[in-house]
């Protein structure tokens, strides 16, 4: 039994920048989530999603912020892998969806969820500052880097005739 047969230029589909860049996108979220996760909360131990309870309902938030990682991986994969089977995967823009993704989960998590709710700190007993600045800029970078990286991706599309 023969498998799908790879389009060729006839018949290749248009890419789906938007599809592409929401795809990429949740996988970037879901990514930066799990690092979040595993590095912070397991690994080095210095918080939980939510701090302002029990070590329970600590541990509990956790296992939520693992199991939303992991449907949001799950679905970013399925979308992106239907994207490149339909020839429809428009691969500047999906990076760029990543980063952004990436970026605007820790920016959220660090003004959000650290400052506005207060749901955790970054770590405990030390002066918090220098952990925020790096927190933020990092994911300030990793949201300007994807902004750039859709701005020249539309660019390249609008200068070759595309939509």
């Amino acid at each position: 039994m023969a498998g799908p047969r790879p389009p060729d230029a006839r018949t290749a589909a248009v890419p789906d920048v938007r599809s592409s860049l929401l795809a990429g996108a949740l996988i970037g979220v879901a990514v930066m989530a799990a690092v979040d996760e595993i590095v912070f909360h397991q690994l080095l131990a210095w918080h939980h999603f939510y701090d302002r309870s029990t070590p329970s309902v600590a541990l509990l938030s956790d296992g939520l912020l693992h199991a939303a990682e992991l449907i949001g991986l799950v679905a970013g994969f399925v979308w992106f892998a239907d994207l490149r089977r339909r020839a429809a995967l428009a691969t500047r823009h999906a990076w760029g969806g990543f980063l952004l993704g990436a970026g605007g989960f820790q920016v959220f998590d660090g003004l959000v969820d650290h400052k506005v709710l207060r749901l955790h700190q970054i770590r405990y007993g030390v002066h918090l500052v220098p952990y925020d600045v790096l927190w933020n800029v990092g994911g300030a970078v990793l949201l300007l880097a994807g902004a750039a990286l859709v701005w020249r991706a539309r660019s390249r599309r609008s200068r070759d005739g595309q939509r």
